[in-house]
């Protein structure tokens, strides 16, 4: 199933442009503007599921994150967030 594996917080953090959210990020998927993906462990899979086989499938690298709230605090945000991506700058 692709590439899953913990990873800290730091380059989503750090990334001038990203994207939050699965229907903004699977736009970004769509478009081919996404360098790579972040997946919340908790987050529900029928939101999940769709985003990741598309990803497996342009090739594009994800990592699973412990939880939605530690990804949306990592994204800048005050709520939680179950998919994120860096995308082309």
């Amino acid at each position: 199933m692709g590439v899953l594996f913990d990873m800290p917080y730091e380059k989503i953090a750090k990334a001038r442009q990203k994207t939050v959210g699965a229907k903004q990020t699977m736009k970004a998927v769509e478009k081919g503007r996404v360098k790579f993906l972040y997946i919340a462990k908790d987050a529900d899979r029928h939101v999940t599921e769709p985003i990741i086989k598309i990803c497996e499938s342009k090739n594009i690298p994800f990592a699973q994150v412990d939880s939605m709230k530690n990804l949306g605090k990592a994204c800048g945000i005050d709520v939680r967030c179950a998919i994120a991506a860096i995308i082309e700058e």
